[in-house]
């Protein structure tokens, strides 16, 4: 391969299966253009790295558990 690394493409369908999601949310995504993809031919193919992205960016980290303040009784 030309020394060149090879990202792979996923169909809409891989990428729904890999978001664990429908397909309808992924073309609702690709629509939006709040994921980045690809055009081959007529066809679209959305590219791993791209993926791992949208994961990262959307990824909500836990928030710190505040202390509990005790009321005298």
């Amino acid at each position: 391969m030309n020394g060149k690394s090879a990202t792979a493409l996923l169909t809409v369908d891989e990428a729904a299966d890999r978001l664990n999601t429908g397909v309808r949310f992924v073309r609702r995504l690709i629509a939006e253009r709040r994921i980045t993809f690809v055009h081959v031919g007529r066809h679209v193919r959305i590219r791993e790295p791209a993926l791992a992205a949208f994961i990262e960016i959307n990824t909500v980290q836990p928030l710190r558990p505040r202390k509990v303040l005790r009321r005298a009784a």
